[in-house]
């Protein structure tokens, strides 16, 4: 997202019912609390409004203003949804941080020896994903976010360590790219 005071705060899915009624992933520490900040903008520019949100299975399911039937509701799919940085809660804590802050800071190794870039956060269902653009360059690729694999996140010092799995060290090409598939 390319306004830095604004914090995604989740995406839309698919259409649920035929009353307007939308799945959503939630990137909230409280999922069920994504609407407690107010209207949000979608990625196109259109604010939205929720008037409610409940799980629903393993998922959650929102009601928003102005969607009243599925046709409506498919075009909210695949939309990120954000809201100004001012009108989220103030940061205490030293270990705390909110994923938009981890985007364009320094991967190193524990050495200190450079690994790349982070330049996104994902969640396709299986947990935190950090995805890393490798410092040689060549395609990004994707690492646990976990304790054990991101030790030291240091936003005032622009970077965070990590320590990459064993299965990942081993797949590095001879350019240094990690994660590259095995050519055939």
């Amino acid at each position: 997202m390319a306004d830095d005071n604004r914090v995604i705060l989740g995406q839309f899915g698919a259409a649920h019912g035929i009353r307007g009624e939308v799945k959503l992933q939630a990137y909230t520490e409280d999922p069920l609390g994504v609407a407690d900040y107010g209207p949000v903008t979608l990625d196109d520019g259109r604010v939205v409004e929720f008037i409610s949100v409940r799980p629903q299975g393993e998922g959650i399911v929102a009601r928003v203003k102005d969607i009243g039937d599925r046709t409506a509701a498919e075009t909210l799919r695949n939309r990120r949804f954000s809201v100004d940085r001012s009108v989220l809660p103030t940061i205490d804590e030293e270990d705390d941080f909110y994923y938009a802050d981890l985007v364009g800071l320094r991967a190193e190794l524990a050495d200190g020896a450079s690994y790349g870039s982070v330049v996104a956060m994902q969640n396709f269902g299986a947990g935190d994903l950090i995805e890393i653009m490798p410092a040689p360059g060549g395609r990004s690729f994707y690492l646990p976010f976990t304790r054990a694999v991101v030790p030291v996140v240091d936003i005032a010092g622009g970077r965070i360590v990590v320590e990459p799995p064993p299965e990942i060290e081993a797949r590095q090409d001879d350019d240094g790219e990690a994660g590259a598939e095995d050519e055939a």
